[in-house]
């Protein structure tokens, strides 16, 4: 067993506090792996607080992991001890249905659907069609912690031009913005629109106009609105009435990285015909889309869940090619709980990322 010191939440209320437990050591088709840094994802705070009613306590979040190989199972071959590696949302899945088999693992269709890298299964075993845990786990514990053991096919490589700190968010903010322009095939040329300006609006800008397209965010805070322009976003469409008729018709694709519930009905007029406005910040239900509006330009309203581990490995190498990283702060782990209250009032400048040396030394 590997001795194992984490930050956990042992209820909604409490907030996350030092936390030791053990893992298992590493399967023939494992890797362990010392974790050097984990990024901060608003729906870290989402789980930690049970807003969407399925956590799991104790919960040790952290699914932006980058650390280095130390022990590898007898039968791996992918990563050797000393790789610098990431590990995003994912750690398993079931491998066997038609999603899986088509390398789109976060779309898995197996009786629990694939395994997070923290609070276990997304379908509990009981609630599951047979009453199976497929994974044989009802519990998983994240990147906020000094190791992770990994199936190595759920690991990605850390490209050389990245720096480790500034790629942890890539594993979420990154492929969860980069995957929908991928299929939605965004491309040189097309007007993007960007809705909601944190971590992943940030990254969204940033990838959209490396695609060549031309990238307008939506805002009406002037600290956003500099940052933006920092960017070089061709354009800021802030949110009024005037401002929206302005770009009436005239979208070629919209992603909204809002982090909870919104209305998207007036943003609708903006599409061109046969255009799309998709969702990938919010999973709570939201106002109903007036179908009107949709049908009358053949429009798609549509939504998309994080991204594949190939697409996972593709936007890091995309990023590392074209110079592209987050904009980050680093935190000690003893900063977590006022990090955590930070990004819930608007107040970070884009992402959080934890030194993960900081707990060894905590």
């Amino acid at each position: 067993m590997i001795r194992t010191v984490g930050y956990a939440a042992k209820h909604s209320f409490t907030g996350l506090h030092r936390y030791e437990f053990e893992r298992e050591e590493a399967r023939p088709n494992e890797v362990e792996i010392e974790v050097l840094f984990c990024g901060v994802c608003h729906s870290d705070i989402h789980q930690v607080k049970n807003e969407w009613s399925n956590t799991v306590y104790p919960c040790v979040p952290g699914h932006e992991v980058v650390g280095r190989v130390t022990k590898t199972g007898s039968a791996v071959t992918r990563h050797q001890v000393g790789d610098l590696v990431g590990v995003g949302c994912m750690m398993d899945s079931c491998r066997k249905c038609e999603a899986c088999q088509s390398g789109e693992e976060n779309y898995c269709e197996g009786p629990n659907s694939w395994l997070a890298t923290y609070n276990g299964p997304m379908v509990p075993a009981a609630k599951s069609p047979d009453n199976t845990n497929t994974y044989g786990r009802d519990n998983t514990f994240g990147g906020y912690s000094t190791s992770l053991v990994v199936p190595e096919d759920f690991v990605v490589k850390i490209p050389t031009g990245l720096a480790p700190e500034a790629a942890a968010p890539i594993l979420c903010a990154g492929v969860t913005t980069f995957s929908p322009m991928r299929h939605w095939k965004v491309k040189a040329g097309d007007k993007v629109g960007i809705l909601g300006f944190g971590g992943l609006g940030n990254m969204a800008i940033k990838l959209a106009l490396a695609l060549g397209a031309d990238v307008y965010a939506f805002t009406s805070k002037s600290e956003k609105i500099n940052e933006a322009t920092r960017l070089n976003a061709t354009g800021i469409v802030e949110d009024d009435e005037d401002a929206l008729a302005a770009h009436k018709g005239s979208f070629d694709f919209i992603l909204s990285t809002i982090p909870e519930k919104h209305d998207l009905n007036p943003f609708l007029t903006l599409l061109k015909r046969n255009a799309s406005l998709v969702v990938v910040g919010a999973l709570e239900p939201m106002k109903p889309v007036n179908n009107q509006l949709v049908a009358f330009r053949r429009n798609s309203i549509g939504g998309s869940l994080i991204g594949s581990i190939a697409e996972t490995q593709e936007v890091l190498d995309f990023c590392a090619a074209n110079g592209i990283a987050p904009d980050i702060e680093i935190i000690d782990i003893a900063n977590i709980n006022d990090a955590y209250s930070k990004v819930e009032k608007g107040e970070v400048r884009f992402r959080y990322v934890i030194d993960m040396s900081t707990l060894r030394r905590d």
